[in-house]
């Protein structure tokens, strides 16, 4: 891990910025005012890096793709771009640079089959102008509640472009844009070593109160809420209704994340603290965490959270075949690992966080590292670490642009399990109707009561 870390690049107008930023991460404005010139609206280092492997971030995808309407799966916007090389166990020394440990742990565990198409570099984030507005006010006052679990005086956008923390940088990821509602359909699966899988339908949907365009960050402190979350299980028959709702609160010390379950057979709704952490997640085989699901969230309170600087790194980005309604579930799934066929991978730069459990403090996970594309602060890889400190799993978070909203977001998430050789791919969705961003949604339907209906239906 070592060598690793001294792998990892720090750019120097980036990092200098973080060092003079202090203990906040509330920044003076002439800095606040480089996030239209030497950084990008969401602090990246808008430049290309120096051999031009990474281009200039110029805007991401500002218009819809010919050929796309709206409720669509979506098209690719580079149907063109070729392989520019591949990296398989044979030559997997040339690149070690620029890859993590838990990826080449995945070559050196499927010598035979795993393997990274790598495309040249499209830096295809993009978001509303009205969020790139909101970065530049959250720069010069956005503040972490005490002990880190929480933020104060941030709305709309990511709190801190310029982050001078691990825990800063964590909630970025927590905070990103992902529209104002969401309903999805769509479905995970946990292959066995032979490549059998049972697929679990879910319908879910997500309300952002942070994220509507206009929100104040005294409103937002006043409720508490940054968003609520409604998961229903439809297939296989055996687990159907049984349905899940969290709010997620602003200021984690003020109020803890509140849940509620409801379990068809008992046909009631039951309080669920323990939803939170290292409990299950939701029909994964234990295969996950709860706190892995969109590669972390919850309270970050039982770590220490360590910011390493920036890294060049190879990760999934521009995803929109491995989306595609023209696949298969059965074309992604297949042992020890999805289809990389299906899967394209970027150079891109992305923040390094390290997170390391406290003394006295209980998880499953001893480390955690994770890898956050700087474009977006999407985390694209963890890797995962038990408790006698080896390789436990590594997730995987494929990414494109839903450039109807406009946003960078997952279209699916992968998670390694190194030690029993399978791994839980959740969001598909290439079988079902597309996101719909649209979607009407208010407090009534994020509800305890609301959640007994969807159970029952």
């Amino acid at each position: 891990m070592r060598n690793n870390m001294n792998r990892v690049k720090l750019l120097s107008l980036t990092i200098s910025m973080v060092l003079s930023a202090g203990a906040l991460a509330k920044i003076p404005a002439e800095q606040a005012a480089t996030l239209s010139s030497e950084l990008t609206p969401l602090g990246a280092t808008r430049a290309a890096n120096e051999d031009g492997s990474i281009p200039e971030w110029t805007g991401g995808i500002t218009k819809l793709p010919a050929g796309y309407t709206v409720g669509d799966h979506h098209v690719d916007p580079y149907p063109t771009d070729k392989i520019q090389y591949t990296i398989t166990a044979s030559n997997l020394a040339e690149y070690k640079s620029l890859l993590t440990p838990g990826q080449i742990k995945l070559f050196e565990t499927y010598p035979d089959t795993y393997k990274m198409n790598v495309y040249q570099t499209r830096r295809s984030a993009s978001y509303p102008d009205h969020v790139y507005k909101a970065v530049k006010d959250n720069a010069t006052r956005s503040e972490l509640v005490e002990g880190g679990n929480g933020i104060k005086q941030a709305a709309v956008g990511i709190p801190f472009p310029v982050p001078a923390t691990g825990l800063e940088a964590i909630w970025n990821h927590t905070l990103r844009y992902r529209g104002e509602s969401v309903s999805r359909s769509g479905g995970q699966a946990a292959p066995t070593a032979s490549g059998s899988y049972t697929y679990v339908g879910l319908n879910e949907t997500l309300l952002l109160p942070y994220n509507v365009k206009g929100a104040s960050a005294e409103e937002l402190e006043k409720t508490n809420i940054l968003f609520k979350f409604k998961q229903k299980v439809t297939e296989p028959a055996r687990l159907a209704g049984t349905a899940l709702l969290v709010h997620e609160t602003m200021d984690q010390v003020k109020t803890p994340r509140q849940a509620w379950t409801y379990n068809t057979g008992q046909r009631r709704v039951r309080r669920a603290p323990n939803v939170a952490y290292d409990a299950p997640g939701t029909a994964a085989d234990g295969l996950r965490t709860t706190d892995d699901f969109d590669m972390y969230n919850g309270a970050p309170n039982r770590y220490n959270w360590t910011l390493k600087g920036k890294q060049e790194l190879l990760i999934p980005y521009n995803d929109y075949r491995l989306h595609s309604d023209k696949v298969k579930y059965a074309d992604i799934l297949q042992p020890g690992h999805i289809n990389p066929d299906l899967v394209r991978y970027e150079k891109h730069r992305v923040w390094v966080v390290e997170a390391n459990l406290k003394e006295n403090t209980r998880h499953t996970y001893k480390k955690r590292v994770f890898y956050i594309d700087e474009d977006s602060w999407q985390v694209a890889v963890t890797d995962i670490y038990d408790n006698r400190d080896e390789l436990y799993r590594v997730g995987i978070a494929h990414a494109i642009n839903y450039y109807e909203v406009p946003t960078l977001w997952s279209t699916l998430d992968v998670y390694h399990d190194i030690q029993s050789r399978r791994y839980l791919a959740i969001g598909l969705d290439n079988e079902t109707k597309m996101y719909d961003f649209s979607k009407k949604l208010n407090e009534r339907d994020f509800t305890p009561a609301a959640l007994r209906r969807e159970g029952r239906r």
